[in-house]
This record gives C-alpha cells, structure tokens and sequence, in this order.
C-alpha cells in the first residue's frame, strides 16, 4: 500500500543567521503573477543604472620609472608579478598585492627595452629582455649577481647584429624567439642562434609563439604582412598582408588555431590560421593606431590599447567594445595585458605609468555571501533578458568619453559612411557584375600566401 504524506525540510523556512530575513513560500504559477514580466523590467532597469553607477574600474597607478612604458610581460605561474621595461633601458619587477617595485635593473639595456617576456615551467623566476642595443639578456631576481654599486646583473647575454624588437620564449623548450631585421631562433645555451627566417619584411614589429600549438610562431613585419613559421623545419607555413601595418600579435590561449593582431587601421583583427584569406572578426572603436593586445585566460574576450589614449575591452564574438577605460593623466597606451586571474587588466603608457584597471568596471572584489551571489547572478541575467529594451540598453551602452575622442569617432563614422556612398554610387554607374560587393572581413586583406 502506497502513502502519501506532506513534508517540509526545516532548510526552507529556518533562518541562517538572526538577521536574516524569514523565508516565505512562493507558488511560481505565472497565472498568479500576470505582471511578473512588468517587475522584471523594472529590475532590469534600475540593475542596469545601479552597474553604470558603480562602474568605477580604475584601481591604482604604479610609479617608478621615468620614461615611457613599451614592453610588458606577466608571469603564468604567478599571479602577483609583473615585468615592464622602458625607454630609458630600466626594467622592473611589480607586485600587484603591495603595488610597489619588487625588483629594479636601473641600467639594464643602453636605450629603449623593446620586449620582455618570463621563462614558463614555473622552476625558475628567471626573464628576458629584448632592447636597441642589439642584446637579450637573462635576468633573475634570486639568481642574479650584484654589481659594486648594488645594481642587478644580468645571469646571460646574447649579442645580435641588429637591433632587437621584441623577443619571445617557448612553452616548454629551452628556445626562445626574437625579432630584429629577419625572425631569429635561439638556444638558451648556444651564443648564436640555430634558425633564421625571414619571408619579406625588412623589420620585424612583433614574435609571438604558439602556447598551445607550441611549434608555430607568428611575426609581423613593416611590409603589413603578418608570418607564421614552423619551428620543426624552420620555414614559413603562411603569409597574409593587410593593407596598413601590424603592431602586435596575441595568441588565444584556448583556441589553438586563433590570433589576434592590432593593426595601424584603428582596428583588431581575429584571424584561423587554418583560413587567412579572411578575418574571423573585425574589431572597430578605436580612433587611432591600436599598439597592443592580449588576450583573457578564458579565450572569450581581448584588451587592446591604442595611440588614442584608451584601453578598451571586447568580447571576441562582437564588433564593438564593451567598455573603454581612461583617465585624465594617461597618454598613449603602448602595452596591455590581463592578469592570469582574469580580473584585472595592466595598461603601460608613455606618460611612466603602469596603471591596473578592474576587468569588470562595476564588480566589487573580495568574499560575497551565497545570498550576495544568488543577488548579482538574478540581476545579470536580467540584465540579459531585457538588454534589447530600448531603455536597458541605452543605459548599458552609456560611456563618458573624452571630447577628442568623441569628436574623432563622429569624424570616422562620417568618413566611413562616406566610402560607403561612394562604393554604392559606382557600382550603380558601373556594369552590372563588375564591381562585387566585398565582405567587411576581406577588405583589410591584400593578398594571402601558403607553402
């Protein structure tokens, strides 16, 4: 014989703490809620306003060095370090926790410090630096020795016949990779390096190597080519040249096959190194050369910083940036990076500056209750929910810019619209068939190359 009974547990209606408010039961049949709907918006709405009311992302601004940053670097096995050189040859050593100088080569390299990049394993803390002085050098915090006035010497050197321009290290190999006239592979125990590779371009802007697809590495050059090499045969596997030059270079540590370039057209380019005869994205806000970029630890989304001024971040899948970061103070953004906890963002620029930004402008850091989560989870979903209201919307895309950045971007969106016009008006005038319409994603490329 089958019996039925009620029960309730006392988990549905018993405080956690005093202070706690009391729980209620709740029937969830939407015919006794017909204005449910009407409450969510207004949820949405008032979510929506209080994120932009708290969006305050700016965190610290880390001084110390006296010129220009141009090169950064961050360290996977370790959350707290971070590695800038400057124009003037110094390097540093940060720590996010304390914001202070944890480690300094005043005199590192005779000019400016054009890349910098940590060893992977996590055994040793030992880094590379790359400059004008036509040297690489290998430094370690513990293992280094002192010179007599107590600056910091390096543990190696390596001498190069041009002067290098970014540098590179393998995932697991005691290879690194630097640019300079041509692509150059070094063995960290031989003085000379073992490959050389060049396909074009005079100079080389960006090396970058592969950390999934360890054996491909990926170089930019001033010919507005962008390479990539197999280190196993030390020869070229692709080539594709954009119509203006590329900057830098950044790899999508989840997707093995995906990268990333920052281009002198204002633009981000994704790319499948799989198919290059098209971009995958194009990513368009910003108003001036974009020098930098990187990607988040997740894979899904990219921080990129610009000769404009600003940082701006975005979500890999989307042609616009969600957020634009910048303060009064900060010049030209010529580096960026995201921290490996993916909460933070680094920007160094040529006012001296590293600056540390949240990743989430309105997130607030530290311990949440699980009624604090259960809170911001129902509050972002909602704001997904009604994100194509008109009212939502307009107060999730809000942004306070600055005015030249704003005048520069009406500016761009009328010149643009302007070559729009013009394209239409002759392919109207023209033969019909001759002039093809071009997808956004195939303009930027001149031409691709496979060996």
């Amino acid at each position: 014989m089958k019996v039925k009974a009620l029960s309730r547990s006392t988990a549905d209606y018993t405080r956690e703490t005093k202070s706690d408010i009391q729980r209620l039961p709740r029937n969830v049949d939407p015919a006794l809620h017909p204005l449910e709907r009407a409450r969510e918006y207004k949820r949405a709405l008032n979510a929506a306003k209080v994120e932009r009311m708290l969006a305050k992302p700016f965190l610290a601004s880390l001084t110390g060095h006296i010129d220009g940053i141009y090169s950064m670097a961050k360290n996977p096995w370790d959350l707290d370090q971070v590695i800038t050189g400057s124009g003037d040859g110094e390097l540093r050593m940060w720590s996010l926790e304390s914001q202070e100088t944890a480690w300094r080569a005043p005199e590192a390299h005779r000019g400016i410090v054009r890349g910098v990049c940590s060893i992977p394993g996590g055994e040793t803390d030992r880094f590379l630096s790359a400059g004008a002085d036509k040297l690489v050098k290998v430094w370690s915090r513990s293992e280094g020795a002192l010179a007599n006035d107590g600056t910091p010497e390096a543990v190696a050197t390596y001498s190069g016949k041009h002067a290098f321009s970014a540098v590179d290290h393998h995932r697991s190999r005691p290879l690194f990779a630097t640019g300079s006239s041509q692509v150059e592979v070094w063995d960290v125990d031989r003085s000379e390096p073992i490959a050389n590779m060049t396909w074009g371009a005079d100079t080389i802007n960006s090396v970058r190597m592969n950390q999934t697809e360890v054996n491909v590495l990926a170089s930019s050059g001033t010919d507005r080519s962008v390479v990539l090499y197999d280190l196993r045969t030390s020869s070229a596997l692709a080539k594709v040249v954009l119509k203006l030059s590329t900057n830098a270079i950044a790899w999508n540590p989840m997707e093995a096959f995906m990268f990333a370039v920052a281009n002198e057209d204002h633009n981000v380019y994704t790319f499948d190194m799989r198919r290059m005869d098209h971009a995958v994205n194009v990513l368009r806000d910003h108003v001036s050369a974009v020098m930098d970029v990187d990607y988040s630890p997740t894979g899904h989304e990219l921080v990129s910083g610009s000769y404009d001024r600003t940082v701006r971040l975005w979500d890999v899948a989307r042609g616009h940036s969600r957020d634009i970061y910048h303060s009064k103070r900060m010049q030209r953004v010529f580096c960026v990076r995201y921290t490996q906890d993916n909460a933070y963002v680094l920007s160094g620029s040529d006012d001296s500056n590293l600056r540390l930004w949240r990743a989430r402008a309105s997130e607030r850091m530290g311990a949440k209750s699980n009624r604090q989560r259960a809170t911001i989870e129902y509050a972002d979903k909602l704001k997904d929910r009604f994100k194509h209201v008109p009212e939502v919307r307009r107060v999730l895309r809000q942004r306070n810019v600055p005015t030249a950045i704003k005048r520069a971007s009406n500016t761009k969106h009328e010149m643009l619209a302007s070559r729009k016009r013009k394209e239409e008006n002759e392919r109207k005038s023209a033969k019909p068939g001759t002039r093809p319409r071009i997808p956004e994603r195939q303009k930027p490329i001149l031409g691709t190359t496979s060996k």
